[in-house]
């Protein structure tokens, strides 16, 4: 009687394994979900960037995000709002891969023996993915996107798609040249992924309560993912406009991060680190939604086609292991006649 609590304890060991993800499925579902998101939402980065790039101590180009659009498409076609977009889709993919791929391997150590994470632990998991994903990725990725944009807005664009683009930085600037703002992006990244994180997963244990196998529809998952963008927007785009200023092509106007800074404050007021809220606000929770929604849904795939897998593996393991079982007590059996019909002749 003494052994049955070990029945429960195991089946709950059991749960609280199978709630983990595995770093590689997150790999692979948040590269599918940031190569998808990224084609869908372009053109607000793409105007957000140009708003930000449209400094006040200069005459104003662009008086709206209306009058951004219509100037582009007039000048540039419809294909102008996705100048650069090759450059932010080389680096979505290995991006959004990097961030859920670390996000999964820290909180699936942070989580607790019931495969819970808390929210505090969240943050903190969400600002070691948002680091990681910003200097392996997103920095590089960035100041190129950057130089681009701004280089189609001069009036002779010396950038001749992606690959002869990238040559060029490099051969006018070093590898340093993809490297600039990076402590601006670090900042950016960590906080962004920091308050996504929290918020998405302080959503979802308010949600889900005490049934952790509760399902949630993926319009809940994109209504709390919109939520998590929108704060995070609000939470930091200071940040992110210091980061677009030092990686524009008139980054050397600035000793650095904290200069930056300075000049802006000191030049175009308060206000100009919240240039570019409203596209980035549409662009962010449209992103953010989208992704999580995807990422969710491709983990749920991968889930069931492991299952799917394994299934006939383990149901011939299982009839193996009966087979054995039952050679066994055959065997067993036999000898026991065999002795007690020793044992009865003795």
């Amino acid at each position: 009687m003494a052994a049955q609590p070990a029945v429960p304890r195991a089946a709950a060991a059991a749960a609280a394994e199978a709630k983990l993800t595995h770093p590689g499925k997150a790999i692979l579902a948040g590269g599918i979900a940031g190569g998808i998101e990224i084609c869908i939402t372009f053109p607000t980065e793409y105007v957000k960037t140009q708003l930000q790039l449209d400094e006040r101590a200069n005459p104003p180009r662009y008086r709206s995000i209306g009058h951004c659009v219509r100037l582009t498409v007039q000048e540039h076609g419809v294909k102008g709002l996705y100048r650069g977009l090759s450059s932010l889709l080389y680096g979505s993919i290995p991006k959004s891969a990097v961030r859920f791929g670390m996000f999964e391997f820290l909180s699936n150590i942070a989580k607790d023996s019931s495969g819970k994470l808390d929210n505090k632990r969240s943050l903190l998991c969400g600002l070691g993915a948002g680091v990681a994903e910003a200097v392996l990725v997103v920095c590089p990725m960035e100041t190129i996107k950057v130089k681009f944009i701004h280089d189609q807005s001069s009036l002779n664009p010396k950038y001749k798609g992606f690959f002869r683009g990238v040559r060029e930085i490099v051969r006018e600037q070093g590898l340093r040249g993809t490297y600039q703002g990076l402590t601006a992006t670090v900042l950016k990244q960590g906080s962004n992924q920091a308050i996504r994180f929290f918020v998405m997963t302080s959503l979802r244990n308010w949600y889900l309560g005490d049934n952790p196998h509760r399902k949630m529809n993926p319009l809940i998952t994109a209504a709390f993912g919109a939520t998590a963008g929108a704060a995070s927007v609000f939470g930091n785009t200071p940040l992110d406009v210091i980061k677009t200023r030092m990686q524009g092509l008139e980054a050397h106007k600035y000793k650095n991060t904290l200069d930056c800074a300075y000049q802006i404050l000191k030049k175009e007021g308060l206000l100009a680190f919240y240039k570019g809220t409203v596209p980035r606000l549409g662009r962010v929770c449209l992103d953010v939604a989208i992704v999580f929604v995807i990422y969710e849904e491709v983990v749920n795939v991968l889930n069931k086609e492991e299952t799917a897998l394994w299934a006939p593996t383990v149901k011939m393991l299982d009839q193996l292991s009966h087979r054995r079982h039952q050679k066994w007590q055959g065997i067993l059996g036999t000898r026991s006649l065999a002795y007690n019909r020793d044992v009865n002749i003795g």
